[in-house]
Parts: structure tokens; C-alpha cells; sequence
């Protein structure tokens, strides 16, 4: 049973800071390509960045320059580090695994949420102004 769980979240005021973390439990690790996705009210699940197995990542561009995705495949842990956060980056935050795609290529979008298996149970992330 594949568990994908996330940590980290909180209220910040804008152009503050925040750590996301994923645990990925009960299944080797195996450098499958995982990602972030947030959410808000009324709105689609929407790919903020990813990392495949060789560590390449991507970043929509709402974020580039200020989110860092990374992972520790040791300890089988995705992470989200937030910087100068803006309002706007209110959502509720998903970490999520493909399981079947390892490298990113241009026949696959890595912000298609049917490609992943597997889905965090979300935290909650609150940005004032």
C-alpha cells in the first residue's frame, strides 16, 4: 500500500518562507518522476513543479525563480522549498508519483494530473498580504 504524505504547510505573511515535505511509504523508491500540485476553491488541480529520476526539474512559470523542488531518494522524500510567497500562492498543496514515467520527455506533460498514480492527502498553505 502506497502512502504519499505531505507535511510542512502553515500560514505565512507574503515574502516569507515555507518547507514542504512528502514522505513516500510502503513501496521502494524507485526514482519515478514526482511532482507538486496545488488546488484552490473552484478551480483545477493545477502542476507547480517537477523532478524526474536524473533530478531535471521544471517549474511553471508563476513560480520560477522562487519555488525549489528537490528530492532525497535515500530516505525516500520529495520537498517544495517556498520563497517571497505571494498571496496568490494560496492552495491546498498535493505531492503526487507517476510510477511509470522516470524522464521527463515531450511526450507527456509532467502537470497532466492522469499521470499520476499516486496522490498526498494535501496541506493546507495560507499566504497573507
Amino acid at each position: 500500500q502506497v502512502q504519499l504524505v505531505e507535511s510542512g504547510g502553515g500560514s505565512v505573511q507574503a515574502g516569507g518562507s515555507l518547507r514542504l515535505s512528502c514522505a513516500f511509504l510502503g513501496d521502494p523508491y524507485n526514482l519515478w518522476c514526482m511532482s507538486w500540485f496545488r488546488q484552490v476553491p473552484g478551480k483545477g488541480r493545477e502542476g507547480v513543479a517537477a523532478i524526474d529520476g536524473s533530478g531535471d526539474t521544471k517549474y511553471v512559470d508563476s513560480v520560477k525563480g522562487r519555488f525549489t523542488i528537490s528530492r532525497d531518494d535515500d530516505k525516500g522524500n520529495l520537498f517544495l522549498e517556498m520563497n517571497n510567497l505571494k498571496p496568490e500562492d494560496t492552495a491546498i498543496y498535493y505531492c503526487a508519483a507517476t510510477m511509470w514515467r522516470r524522464f521527463f520527455s515531450s511526450s507527456w506533460s509532467p502537470y497532466d494530473p492522469a499521470e499520476y498514480k499516486y496522490l498526498g492527502q494535501g496541506i493546507q498553505v495560507n499566504v497573507s498580504s
